[in-house]
């Protein structure tokens, strides 16, 4: 492990979810079970990169509450070093969800109002500056104010660093436009590429030149159970996730692609083996009730790797 590897700034929460156990009845009461853990797309994916052996720094916004004490428990338990922004006044923001008995999501509830706070400035104190510096790869998802997720991207854009994004969702993600140029990659399913283009594809392939034509010169675009399309600036890939017997729960799968294919970006894989660790991570958590699968590490990923197919490399 190097330490100082990882930078990752951005959503650090509580996330809740409810599962309903038999059919969804829209409109009525449905029986079910409620599940809370830390949370958060910069955060999961923290985890995750830590659990597979990178050294990582989690930034965020927090309250001075129990949830955020949860939080310090979580990157303390996942070996995430934890730098939070505490505001001792407020409360931790969380994410609320409500999951069909499938795994796939319902409706969700997003109370991210403190993310407000981290503005600009903020990245002016030493020690950030200093965690920019000495970082390999900068990561922040979309909980971050326009503004600053811009001063972030502009502050880590120089050579030779990766700085990459998470869209977290399609209200959010637009927060990226100003940037997108200074993004290695940007992580993000299909709601969110429409959101961030205002145009659609009929297939994987259609993604790339949209997301180009947007700005942005590296992207990942999910698709469910559906085929992925990663691109670069020169190179096009697309592979077809392998099929799972069952879900456990979606949430958090978007945030393990970004890590497995990030991970795998920093031992300068190329970008079709990137995607297939990309796949391989989203599946262990696809497995797992939980956001960051415990369950994550390099062994386990190696063994879910021989399932994901070769990419079709388009360009």
């Amino acid at each position: 492990m190097t330490e100082g590897e990882i930078a990752v700034f951005g959503g650090a929460h509580i996330d809740r979810r409810g599962r309903i156990t038999g059919t969804t009845a829209p409109g009525s009461s449905n029986p079910g079970t409620w599940f809370e853990e830390a949370g958060g797309g910069g955060f999961n994916a923290a985890r995750n990169l830590a659990r597979l052996g990178h050294s990582v720094r989690m930034i965020s916004t927090r309250g001075g509450d129990a949830a955020g004490e949860m939080v310090t428990a979580a990157a303390a338990a996942a070996g995430v070093i934890d730098n939070p922004l505490t505001f001792l006044d407020r409360q931790t923001p969380s994410y609320t969800a409500i999951i069909e008995n499938d795994g796939n999501l319902v409706i969700a509830l997003a109370d991210m109002d403190l993310y407000r706070l981290f503005s600009p400035r903020q990245l002016q104190r030493r020690a950030l500056r200093d965690a920019i510096a000495d970082s390999r790869l900068v990561l922040t998802d979309a909980n971050l104010p326009e503004e600053t997720i811009a001063a972030l991207v502009e502050a880590a854009s120089t050579e030779g660093r990766i700085v990459a994004g998470i869209a977290v969702s399609p209200a959010k993600v637009v927060r990226f436009q100003p940037s997108l140029a200074g993004l290695s990659f940007l992580f993000m399913n299909e709601a969110e590429a429409r959101a961030l283009t205002g145009k659609d594809s009929d297939d994987a392939e259609g993604w790339p030149p949209l997301l180009r034509a947007a700005g942005l010169n590296g992207g990942i675009v999910t698709r469910g159970g559906r085929a992925v399309v990663a691109f670069d600036r020169e190179t096009v890939c697309v592979a077809t996730p392998p099929a799972l017997p069952e879900l456990a729960d979606v949430t958090g799968a978007g945030d393990a692609m970004a890590s497995g294919f990030l991970a795998a970006r920093l031992a300068d894989r190329d970008l079709a083996e990137c995607l297939r660790h990309g796949i391989a991570a989203a599946g262990i958590t696809l497995r797992s009730p939980l956001a960051a699968s415990e369950q994550m590490s390099q062994a386990i990923l190696e063994q879910a790797l021989a399932l994901v197919p070769a990419p079709q490399m388009l360009a």
